[in-house]
């Protein structure tokens, strides 16, 4: 194998690593965002779009010679078939065909996996967001809870204190509590509906990102039809001409 196919072969079992590791179930995506927003990640992140970009060129450009490779010494085959040669001159044609067809499984499913990768990180960076603000909307209801609460407890101990200054006779204490109150009734009702609003923005952003999630995974699955459906055609195409 020469220096080019074996660095994508490498390439290939990376990518396989990686895509393992990003499957993991116990990883949380939250997880994998405090990842990926380590400063060096953060540095290499300006490159990232190239060097994709660069990568899937590079594996276009192995693939389609190992297609003509292919092509080429199955016609090869078929001529020498025909002509009768040697056998050391037919093995070394098959040895040829079979280095090609190597190639060919190796860049196709390369070009493959890198694209699945780039998705699934995609995914995982986008469901992490969605999931961090949930968290944050979790918590700030737990807290406009705590304080309702609170305020529900000081409502009681107010309305207490109004009972027993309607015994005491104290006119302008009732009307100082009572504005008091009402005061706090107002701000807990702003609050309540400020928790209220932004909740019901986060359920619809998570609804959303639902619905985009499950869209992805029907492409996703398109795809790997495709794909394997490709990987069908090809292989019974090569038989032919091996024959």
């Amino acid at each position: 194998m020469t220096f080019q196919w074996t660095a994508v072969a490498t390439f290939l079992y990376a990518e396989i690593g990686i895509i393992l590791v990003l499957c993991i179930p116990r990883i949380s995506p939250l997880r994998w965002q405090k990842i990926f927003m380590f400063p060096l990640w953060n540095k290499i992140a300006s490159y990232w779009n190239k060097a994709f970009l660069t990568i899937i060129v590079l594996l276009i450009v192995l693939f389609l010679d190992a297609v003509r490779e292919v092509r080429k010494y199955s016609s090869t085959q078929m001529i020498e078939k025909t002509t009768n040669v040697g056998p050391n001159a037919y093995d070394h044609i098959q040895m040829k065909l079979f280095r090609s067809q190597r190639n060919l499984y190796i860049s196709g499913f390369s070009l493959f996996l890198w694209l699945i990768l780039r998705r699934i990180i995609s995914l995982i960076t986008r469901l992490a967001q969605e999931m961090g603000v949930q968290v944050a909307l979790e918590i700030q209801v737990a807290n406009t809870n705590e304080t309702a609460r609170k305020y529900m407890e000081e409502n009681e101990k107010l309305q207490k204190a109004l009972k027993g200054g309607e015994k005491c006779g104290n006119g302008h204490s009732v009307e100082e509590a009572n504005e008091k109150l009402k005061q706090e009734i107002e701000k807990l009702k702003a609050e309540l509906k400020n928790t209220s609003n932004a909740l019901s923005k986060s359920t619809h952003e998570v609804t959303t990102a639902k619905k985009q999630s499950e869209r992805l995974t029907r492409e996703y699955d398109c795809l790997m039809k495709e794909h394997v459906q490709m990987q069908v055609g090809v292989g019974p195409e090569i038989g032919q001409e091996n024959t």
